[in-house]
């Protein structure tokens, strides 16, 4: 059962069948064969690839209003990648044949030379047969226009794995969410507006697509890349089914789609962890990446709102990475504190981001065999995008002692080299498993209180 579910993405990037006339009469090709890019095979790559054509085609003509954007948020794992994918393929399929056919595309909100940053991503990508490099998907850097435009003319975007569109979106109408978060309030009248506790966002936009498909008088083709993608991405979220964060939902979803994949003569246990297994030994596969990569690899930011009137907007961003400082500081250059802030800054200044949180974790190893999970955070704030050195002074206070004095419970004690810490830059450590989903509230809550 395992052999058949290795990926291996070499031998599904095999040259198309075709190439050659019927009646056997060579074609000669202009084409450098050294410029030919081998294209994705399967269903799910060609409709990707020709829903991609279409829209910047249909944006070139005037037509972006045709359109809606189903884009997952901005940290671009594989769980926002397949719920984006998976709901832009229902949406079009689902209502081809009705007077009202919709045109549906997914964003990954990511530039593309970032999506192999996660190794994990790009197997489950390889399995699905998908274009190497990524061609057949639409990236941030990809739009023909930037966002704040752009959603003014859509026809509407859906979200999903995340329930609040950053502000470079929000003049576009939100048509409908689904989301595994806590529901904040956004697009009361969306619909569909589903928030519900799951390991993964893929199965609740799963659920939904097989309750809808099977409604439909006749049912439209369910490419078997895209059920295994959907299995990868909860197996990933969920420890194979296994791990505490798994519910109901998730388990019955799972079931329901392997019964139409390839793999439905298999287990589901035997699937969802060897599924599990395999991804998660890609996504470890990350020790060759630097620092700039490790920042990026996983981030998150926005615009944050506060009551200053020199100041109204601020930028507020977040890396997560799974190393601690000093491994970090290892891959820098002059593997020194001081070059871990100097490519910090340099990343954080290309991203015109004022305040940056960076949350690190970690195992620490003894020697009688014992783990302890550890995790960091590290505060910097600028003073060169958009406030000066006394609006960043102020900042800086006002985050720091919201950290240090959460109401969460998280006991944060300052980093063994503190001491050697410049101007509005801070490190923390505890034990606590509080990550971005319960640090982000408690930072924007600082800066939008800030004054």
């Amino acid at each position: 059962m395992k052999v058949a579910r290795t990926l291996l993405p070499a031998f599904l990037t095999a040259t198309r069948a075709g190439a050659m006339p019927q009646n056997g009469q060579a074609v000669l090709d202009a084409t450098p064969k050294h410029l030919i890019k081998p294209l994705g095979v399967g269903h799910f790559s060609e409709w990707s690839r020709a829903t991609k054509k279409q829209f910047l085609v249909d944006w070139q003509a005037g037509n972006a209003s045709e359109w809606t954007i189903v884009q997952g948020n901005e940290g671009g794992d594989l769980d926002s990648m397949t719920a984006a994918l998976t709901w832009a393929y229902h949406l079009g399929h689902s209502s081809e044949n009705t007077s009202h056919p919709i045109k549906a595309i997914a964003l990954l909100q990511t530039p593309s030379h970032a999506l192999d940053l996660r190794p994990e991503n790009k197997l489950a990508l390889d399995n699905s047969q998908m274009t190497p490099g990524h061609e057949d998907l639409l990236t941030m850097d990809e739009l023909p226009e930037d966002p704040e435009t752009l959603s003014k003319k859509l026809r509407g975007i859906v979200l999903v794995d995340h329930g609040v569109p950053l502000r470079k979106w929000s003049h576009a109408k939100i048509l409908s969410i689904i989301d595994h978060h806590n529901d904040r309030g956004t697009a009361p009248k969306a619909e569909p507006r589903i928030f519900e506790v799951a390991a993964s966002c893929t199965t609740l936009v799963a659920r939904l697509m097989l309750d809808e498909l099977e409604k439909l008088d006749q049912e439209y083709h369910m490419p078997h890349e895209l059920l295994e993608l959907v299995l990868s991405a909860i197996a990933i979220d969920s420890g194979g089914l296994s791990s505490d964060k798994t519910t109901k939902a998730d388990i019955e979803t799972s079931k329901r789609v392997l019964a139409r994949s390839n793999w439905k003569k298999d287990s589901l246990e035997d699937v969802m962890s060897d599924l599990d297994h395999q991804l998660s030994k890609a996504q470890k596969d990350i020790d060759d990446l630097d620092l700039r990569d490790l920042l990026r690899r996983d981030w998150k930011g926005d615009l944050i709102d506060t009551p200053s009137p020199r100041t109204p907007t601020v930028s507020l961003g977040f890396a997560s990475i799974p190393f601690s400082m000093d491994e970090q500081i290892l891959k820098t250059d002059f593997a020194e504190l001081f070059d871990w802030f100097a490519v910090h800054a340099a990343w954080t200044a290309e991203a015109g981001v004022d305040i940056s949180i960076c949350l690190n974790k970690y195992k620490k190893h003894y020697k009688d065999g014992e783990k302890e999970k550890i995790r960091e955070v590290v505060l910097t704030v600028r003073d060169d995008v958009r406030i000066d050195q006394d609006q960043a002074d102020s900042l800086f206070k006002v985050v720091k002692e919201a950290l240090e004095n959460n109401k969460e419970g998280i006991e944060l004690e300052p980093w063994h080299r503190v001491e050697e810490l410049g101007k509005r830059q801070m490190v923390w450590t505890h034990k606590s498993g509080a990550g971005r989903k319960l640090f982000r509230p408690i930072v924007e809550k600082a800066v939008m209180g800030w004054d």
